[in-house]
């Protein structure tokens, strides 16, 4: 099943309006401030380490604190992941297969927690800036989780709000991705962060129905 790198940092991905501020911990700040909701465009660009390969996906997502998000790939394939804030699911029309797990500790550990509630950074992560290129100033995470899974990961800031973001992997597999059509404190449809496995699919994993989205409090 061709499963997104991303599953486990999906919630690692918010923007906002930058500032004109001198750091790039200092623009996270900034636009981190009341965000609630968001949607944007993406092109992610995945590098096997062993192969060399290359691939590169399209597509949307969206985010709602605290915990609910959704990532849609369209091309090259389709791939829908859905965080309703007990389960993951994954879902691949092509394979008519859904896999479903619990959202525990990957989720809560991934650098999209920091974004959304700024307490939680220099609780679960390292930071260091990393200065300017590309036109943008970085800033590197690094968890404090005894098996993390990522090596790092660096928020790119341009003058709008949150460009990109690059991670290496533990395999020493290299991701990067591009954000575009930022939409900060969006409403989001309660529907797009629903999930029932179309009739006749696999499912891998535990459906019960518990795993039904339940109302988040703030």
């Amino acid at each position: 099943m061709r499963v997104s790198v991303l599953a486990p940092l999906l919630l690692s991905l918010v923007a906002g309006t930058a500032s004109a501020a001198d750091t790039a911990r200092a623009r996270l700040d900034a636009f981190s401030k009341g965000l609630t909701s968001v949607s944007a465009n993406f092109e992610q660009q995945i590098s096997d380490a062993t192969s060399g390969k290359t691939k590169i996906s399209r597509g949307t997502l969206s985010l709602k604190a605290p915990r609910q998000f959704r990532w849609d790939t369209t091309t090259p394939y389709k791939q829908l992941i859905v965080a309703d804030g007990e389960k993951v699911w994954i879902y691949d029309p092509d394979l008519e297969q859904v896999t479903v797990r619990a959202q525990g500790t990957e989720e809560a550990h991934s650098p999209l927690t920091v974004l959304t509630d700024l307490s939680q950074l220099d609780r679960d992560f390292t930071t260091s800036e990393q200065g300017e290129h590309d036109g943008q100033v970085w800033l590197r995470l690094k968890s404090k989780d005894k098996e993390p899974q990522f090596e790092y990961a660096d928020l790119g800031f341009d003058q709008t709000g949150l460009a990109s973001m690059a991670f290496k992997d533990t395999f020493d597999n290299s991701t990067q991705i591009r954000f575009s059509g930022w939409q900060r404190n969006a409403k989001l449809a309660p529907d797009l962060f629903k999930f029932t496995p179309p009739k006749g699919v696999d499912v891998v994993g535990d459906a019960t129905p518990a795993a039904e989205t339940h109302p988040l409090k703030p």
